[in-house]
């Protein structure tokens, strides 16, 4: 499984590349913090919503610490995507390495 760190992420975005930015985590952490510009679906409705993805569009995944999207991330594997890559640490590193606005929980 391919993965990045939160800081070549940031690095990536402030240079203009836009990969599609997806949120697994529930409606109620994404209220509380979440990347500028991500789609959220939960994981527990991903199998119900895999028609909103598209399989060529690289897909950067996220969650809270970086499992839940590992799980996903092997979910979309099982259906054809081969542009997938986890955010290590999840949005938890992404606040404690890049912006420590984005508030934890």
């Amino acid at each position: 499984m391919r993965s990045i760190s939160c800081r070549d992420l940031a690095d990536r975005l402030a240079r203009g590349e836009r990969p599609l930015l997806l949120d697994v985590r529930e409606r109620e952490e994404h209220a509380i913090c979440h990347l500028p510009g991500s789609v959220l679906i939960p994981m527990s409705e991903l199998p119900m919503r895999l028609a909103e993805l598209d399989p060529d569009v690289e897909t950067v995944v996220y969650c809270h610490h970086g499992i839940r999207s590992a799980h996903v991330i092997g979910h979309l594997q099982g259906h054809g995507f081969e542009q997938l890559v986890n955010l290590r640490g999840g949005i938890d590193a992404w606040s404690r390495e890049v912006d420590p606005g984005v508030p934890r929980y």
